[in-house]
Order: structure tokens, then C-alpha cells, then sequence
């Protein structure tokens, strides 16, 4: 591959998450690919009022959430979390915590089985989709919920806008929400992107990229790291370990 059409990761998630997968790339494809962290949210952390009722234990579906709430409390319990990497973070908060489900669908299997006692709380965005603590509800346990933080949309960097015109060849965009995938539809609306490689999360994301006619949408097979990096491969031009 020539210097000119050398592979370019368009990150648009917060700066830190952006770099950490920057660097879980770099791991699992080598050092051949350029990288530019354009945010399309930024996040905003709230502060609302604790329930007075102590939770029976806390559920959390993302890292972020664990970041907002361990801000508002000082008290540590169980937590129920979705994925390895929002327990790793309820973990290192002091929180004893379990991985249940490999997403909210299976949470929401898994906790429906297994019928949760007590009263709970779940920490989410404020954009958190699944409706979670409604179905777990109507399943016959007590969920609460407090939304902690928003991530709130920012607009298309320059610098990827001017990659966007010229060069977008170049460019892979994983997409790691449906949500994300709507923010840079949006950001894209007045662009042609034929050209596009995305690597997406779910079937849901790619629902949410297909206004983009993207000339290659891979579909991650488990929604985690691992099915993303796994999504990046099956892409044209991110094989190599240069």
C-alpha cells in the first residue's frame, strides 16, 4: 500500500476511550495504519440527588456510568455490570463486581432468569437506550434508575471534514453505538461517503450508519472489543502487521 492510500482510524468517541482503542488497535494490527481522534460527543457528568433507600446493588452498562456515580458516593456494594471493561472499572471504584450478559440483551436474559431480590439502582446516560429498568421491572424484579451523565453531540472536526473531501479512501470509522452511528450520519448528511470502510458494533449500528451507503460495513460478531478488532479485519486494507 503506497503512502498515499495508507489506512487512517477515524475515532469519534470521547478522547480516552478514542485512545485506549488507538492503542488496542496499534496491538492487534501493528504501527501500518495513521489514526485522528475526531469526538462527536463529549461527555457531561450530572449531579442529582441519591435515592435515601440504600440499594440492594448497583447495575452499570458502562464505564462512564461507574465514573458518574462513584463521584456522587462514597459507599461501595455488588455491582451487576455489562461487559469485562465496565466490571474492570466498577472494580478498580471498590465495587465488587460481576459480568452479566455481554450486552443489555443479555443482562436482561440473564437477570430475568434469575430474578434479582431487592431493590436495585441502575446508573445510566442519559441517552441509554433499551428501556432496561422497565423490562426488568416488568419482569418482576425493582429497578431504579439515575441518570448520571449525557453525552452530548459535537460537531465534525475540520481536520476530518478535509479528510472526508479529499482523501476518504482512507478512511476507517468504527462505530461503537447506535448511537454513535446516528451522530455521524448526521455529521455526514451533506457529504457523499461511497467510499466509507466502517466497522460496527451491532446490527442495531449498522442500522443506524446505513444513510452513509458506505462501501463496506463489517459487523462486529460479539459486541465488545474483540468482535470490533474482529470487525476491522474483515475490512479491505486493515489486515496488514506493518
Amino acid at each position: 500500500m503506497s503512502g498515499q492510500y495508507r489506512p487512517l482510524l477515524l475515532l469519534t468517541r470521547p478522547e480516552p476511550a478514542s485512545l485506549r482503542f488507538a492503542d488496542q488497535a496499534r496491538a492487534a494490527f501493528g504501527t501500518g495504519f495513521d489514526v485522528l481522534i475526531a469526538p462527536l460527543m463529549t461527555t457531561v457528568f450530572f449531579h442529582p440527588a441519591l435515592p435515601e433507600w440504600q440499594p440492594e446493588g448497583m447495575i452499570f452498562t458502562s464505564e462512564t456510568g461507574v465514573a458518574a456515580f462513584a463521584a456522587l458516593e462514597s459507599r461501595r456494594g455488588t455491582a451487576i455490570c455489562v461487559g469485562p471493561r465496565t466490571a474492570e472499572s466498577a472494580e478498580a471504584a471498590g465495587w465488587q463486581a460481576e459480568v452479566v450478559g455481554g450486552d443489555a440483551e443479555g443482562l436482561v436474559r440473564e437477570l430475568t432468569a434469575r430474578q434479582l431480590k431487592g431493590r436495585w439502582l441502575h446508573a445510566r446516560g442519559r441517552e441509554a437506550a433499551g428501556n432496561l429498568a422497565g423490562r426488568l421491572n416488568a419482569a418482576g424484579m425493582e429497578i431504579h434508575e439515575l441518570v448520571v451523565y449525557a453525552q452530548d453531540p459535537l460537531p465534525l472536526s475540520k481536520e476530518a471534514a478535509d479528510l472526508l473531501m479529499h482523501s476518504p479512501e482512507r478512511l476507517i470509522i468504527p462505530v461503537f453505538s447506535p448511537r454513535s452511528g446516528r451522530l455521524l450520519a448526521e455529521a455526514l448528511s451533506d457529504r457523499p461517503c461511497p467510499r466509507l470502510r466502517l466497522a460496527v458494533i451491532s446490527a442495531a449500528a449498522a442500522r443506524a450508519v446505513a444513510p452513509l451507503r458506505a462501501a463496506s460495513v463489517a459487523v462486529a460478531p460479539t459486541p465488545d472489543l474483540d468482535g470490533m478488532l474482529c470487525a476491522l479485519s474483515d475490512l479491505p486494507g486493515f489486515t496488514t502487521k506493518a
